[in-house]
């Protein structure tokens, strides 16, 4: 799969192509829908698939610090990405010079002069340009003129309910992880480089790999049973973190994962952790002697689910 990182970077060579443009935040069964249909398209017409995306996203721009959390950061969602038919994705820097582009210049800009766009798919409620004053019906005129056919996706749903990113983060958010795996179609992931950390779980008598997470706070935590890839054995069961860590200082949030039963120096390597348990949410703990207490449980129920008492 091809990155192309900002509209200065489109070449001859990425026309033409099919397109769909959206946040596809966590790729969930409805984005993979969408996705689905795409990749059908693009084999009928022998042209490249290509996936538009926003960075950052457009109401973390407006909102900022009110925005949702992300249920994936921009690392998790091109991974999910590849498994879908996706030869391309445009990156998009969503700035204020970007979101003042009156909808007739996107159109022009994006999808006919850099893309070469010969069909295009959006949700039917999809808005575009400044004021948000492009819609499907102003896509569909466009592509009259320009010749591209637009198609619109209808809400996916699962029993009775659409399959939505808001749905995905109120499951994470509830630590509903089941929920979270069956909108997904997969299992929750996280992936990061593992990095030097305080060596407290280490004190403690139980090390963890402090998996870097980057500036996006995901919308999860607690105490987990996890599989983790990335290892010389894979997956690799593990107890992880995911939290504040209030006990200790509460100012850092971080995902620590103790692998069981592994020897090694993980330092450097970079794991994909699947969520497949909440054990418990985070708790403060009055000492350390009492947060050694509650890990040795935590493991212990660990090595229960994966049944490796």
């Amino acid at each position: 799969m091809e990155l192309i990182r900002g509209l200065h970077n489109l070449r001859a060579r990425h026309q033409p192509c099919v397109a769909t443009i959206g946040n596809f935040d966590g790729v969930h069964l409805a984005h993979q829908a969408v996705l689905g249909h795409l990749a059908e398209k693009a084999a009928a017409l022998g042209l490249p698939t290509v996936v538009i995306l926003f960075e950052p996203q457009p109401r973390e721009f407006f909102q900022r610090d009110k925005a949702p959390p992300r249920i994936h950061r921009l690392r998790d969602k091109l991974q999910a990405l590849r498994r879908y038919s996706v030869d391309r994705v445009l990156l998009v820097r969503f700035d204020a010079k970007f979101a003042s582009l009156q909808a007739a210049d996107f159109i022009e800009r994006v999808l006919v002069n850099g893309l070469g766009v010969r069909y295009l798919v959006v949700g039917d409620d999809f808005r575009f340009g400044q004021n948000r004053q492009g819609d499907f019906a102003m896509l569909q005129q466009a592509g009259a003129r320009h010749g591209f056919d637009v198609a619109g996706m209808h809400t996916f749903q699962i029993d009775s309910a659409r399959v939505s990113s808001t749905r995905v983060r109120e499951a994470l958010q509830g630590g509903d992880l089941a929920r979270v795996e069956q909108l997904l179609g997969r299992p929750y992931r996280i992936s990061g480089a593992v990095l030097h950390g305080d060596k407290l779980g280490r004190q403690l008598g139980f090390p963890t790999a402090n998996v870097a997470l980057g500036k996006h706070i995901p919308p999860l935590t607690g105490v987990f049973a996890v599989d983790v890839f990335g290892l010389a054995r894979e997956p690799w069961p593990g107890a992880a973190n995911l939290g504040w860590r209030p006990t200790v200082d509460g100012r850092r949030f971080s995902l620590e994962v103790h692998l069981l039963d592994f020897s090694g120096d993980v330092y450097g390597q970079h794991l994909q952790v699947d969520f497949l348990k909440r054990l418990r949410g985070e708790e403060k703990f009055a000492s350390l002697d009492e947060l050694t207490v509650q890990i040795g449980r935590d493991v212990t129920a660990t090595r229960a689910f994966f049944g490796l008492e």
